[in-house]
């Protein structure tokens, strides 16, 4: 299994998202026992970060997740976040899901409030990594100075070790490097997606921070396992999506199969090309995939052990360039 370093944390280069598991409408209910098979497959199979959310099922991905390392905690790294309450009527409003309202908020009193919540639901005594999952708006402004001031402060208690920032730009990122070290940025990314990876590389890379994909299989889509008359369900993960659209979608799909020389070639799946595809991007890459059954979580490894050679690589580029501008154009 591929590493890499996230402040002085070593940890597998693949990591395991949870944000299915949370269920409720974005992704369905799920059998949390399943869940928790898929975690502890994770593990076994080499997968040493593990990333939730409070906002995933409201506190339940990060409950899951605590029961199924209970005994192998001292394995795995965490990563959670912070900045969207539902408690509260202090915040800018962000959505409404499954009956709650969700707000912004990365004031220092909330951060301080929101890491007891997720210590306790994780049943741990320290969070590995502590990423601000949106960004301040004006519709409630927190000075960045202030929202690293409360991390810092949870670093120098021990109860994080390392700070990320999530859906954010060159700009914000270059503020919170003002305040101290930042160590991971986590945004969409994929093959098809590659859009905030280019505009944060500059700065990523001057200041040794983390890229680490979200969404690298794009909901899905790039398994290869939907058929043409596939439509997301309304109010979905998948509805939001811009490749879900029926031009998109199309284009997408035609690209998968051209990658079927490469499947046999490999003897892989498309999911299994996209991670590694993603994976050969550099040492400072983290390719974050979400996995519900065993079965998922094996595939991804799999993905993840796959040693493309140059020529695959830019071929996979090259038909995603093809895809990405059909896509514009019709």
């Amino acid at each position: 299994m591929l590493t890499t370093k996230v402040g002085d944390l070593k940890t597998s280069r693949l990591a395991l998202g949870t944000w299915a598991i949370g269920g409720g409408t974005w992704w369905g209910e799920n059998d949390d026992n399943e869940s928790i098979k898929a975690i502890r497959a994770s593990v076994e199979g080499g997968i040493t970060l593990i990333d939730t959310a409070p906002a995933y099922g409201f506190g339940h991905s990060e409950e899951v997740l605590g029961k199924a390392l209970e005994g192998i905690r001292d394995k795995v790294c965490i990563s959670t976040k912070c900045g969207l309450v539902w408690d509260t009527e202090e915040g800018a409003f962000f959505f409404e899901k499954d009956g709650y309202t969700v707000r912004r908020n990365l004031s220092k009193k909330s951060l301080m409030k929101e890491v007891e919540d997720s210590l306790r639901r994780l049943d741990t005594d320290r969070i590995d990594i502590y990423i601000t999952h949106w960004q301040s708006v004006d519709e409630f402004p927190t000075p960045v100075e202030e929202t690293m001031e409360a991390l810092l402060a949870l670093k120098e208690q021990g109860k994080i070790l390392a700070i990320g920032i999530s859906n954010t730009s060159p700009e914000i990122l270059s503020e919170y490097l003002e305040y101290g070290k930042v160590d991971l940025v986590q945004e969409k990314f994929s093959i098809l997606s590659r859009a905030k990876r280019e505009v944060l590389f500059e700065t990523t890379e001057a200041n040794d921070v983390v890229f680490q994909t979200y969404a690298p299989l794009e909901s899905g889509l790039l398994t290869g396992k939907l058929g043409r008359d596939y439509a997301a369900p309304e109010g979905s993960a998948r509805s939001s999506n811009p490749w879900f659209a029926s031009d998109r979608f199309s284009a997408a799909l035609d690209m998968l199969e051209s990658w079927q020389p490469l499947c046999e070639k490999y003897g892989a799946t498309a999911g299994q090309l996209a991670i590694a595809w993603t994976a050969a991007l550099g040492d400072r890459i983290s390719v974050l995939c979400g996995a519900r059954t065993v079965e998922q979580a094996q595939s991804n490894i799999k993905g993840a052990e796959i040693e493309l050679s140059a020529e695959d690589i830019d071929l996979l580029t090259k038909t995603a360039d093809e895809a990405i501008a059909k896509s514009e154009t019709e």
